[in-house]
């Protein structure tokens, strides 16, 4: 695992998009996601689990939205966990520490 923003609550579900997941700028370089990388997404409410990639969403809106086929597995209100991973050699493991944001779940705004 390379980083974790736990506990983040969806703002909208755009069925109308061609797929992603859109996600405030500011959370993402909190959490370093990179725009157009691997996520996986898991939803507390429901059990489901995607993998998807990732939009860069406006700085400070506290956005997270599933587009596109994504959008079907839960619901605004809803509150999941996106995760990011990583390739890099044994010896990086050793050393390599996770980045873990708790942002406040009722805002997604950095606490």
């Amino acid at each position: 695992m390379k980083s974790k923003l736990h506990n983040v609550t969806v703002t909208e579900a755009n069925l109308n998009y061609v797929g992603s997941i859109t996600i405030d700028e500011e959370l993402m370089e909190e959490a370093h996601i990179l725009e157009n990388e691997k996520v996986q997404v898991v939803n507390n409410n429901n059990g489901e689990r995607i993998e998807t990639y990732v939009i860069k969403g406006k700085r400070g809106s506290g956005v997270i939205c599933l587009n596109g086929a994504a959008a079907r597995k839960a619901a605004v209100g809803d509150v999941v966990i996106i995760i990011t991973y990583a390739m890099m050699s044994w010896e990086e493991a050793q050393t390599f520490k996770p980045i873990f944001i708790f942002p406040d779940t009722a805002t997604n705004k950095l606490i």
